[in-house]
């Protein structure tokens, strides 16, 4: 059944009632919910499903002589739960899929950390003081080219040739860490 509920052994009339309100209004319902869902039949069927119980939990809404036909009533509370149902999707964060997870970056977790930075320092300690020079100025204390320049006393040109090569030795010392050195 593509849009509606099923009610095992209908006996009451308000059962009976409801199955007649599936029978007579749930495509047009479900059409309505399915445009509104875009194009998502699970949840317009769960939309739909609500629209249902709701009539059941207030039949005096159906029973009024105010108007000829109850759809109208219906087709407004399936739009309004439509309506909630959008806004408090939302406002929740979205929901991430097995494949995004896959291409997710892994952040390395203190540990992991702590173990490369002791890496890193002892493959520092390897470079010539030149190079090393630059890196601390240029990488771990964040100095521009120009002012590394100015405190060493070199052109800013050493200072781009130096970073690069000490750069260079780094890779080599550190396979494993190729992508973080780029």
């Amino acid at each position: 059944m593509t849009a509606g509920i099923t009610l095992p052994h209908a006996t009451t009339t308000a059962e009976h009632e409801l199955a007649a309100l599936q029978r007579e209004h749930g495509r047009p319902l479900f059409a309505l919910l399915l445009r509104l869902c875009d194009g998502d039949r699970q949840r317009a069927e769960d939309l739909l499903q609500e629209t249902l119980v709701r009539a059941w939990q207030h039949p005096e809404a159906l029973r009024t002589d105010a108007f000829d036909s109850v759809r109208p009533w219906l087709l407004t509370v399936a739009r309004r739960l439509a309506i909630d149902a959008r806004r408090a999707r939302q406002a929740r964060p979205p929901e991430v899929g097995d494949a995004d997870l896959e291409n997710a970056r892994v952040i390395a977790d203190h540990a992991e950390r702590a173990a490369a930075m002791l890496d890193v320092r002892e493959a520092v300690k390897t470079l010539t003081p030149e190079h090393r020079e630059v890196l601390v100025l240029v990488y771990f204390q964040g100095a521009s080219v120009a002012e590394a320049a100015r405190t060493l006393g070199i052109p800013p040109g050493t200072v781009k040739s130096r970073a690069f090569y000490a750069l260079r030795a780094l890779r080599r010392m550190l396979p494993g860490y190729a992508a973080d050195l780029r």
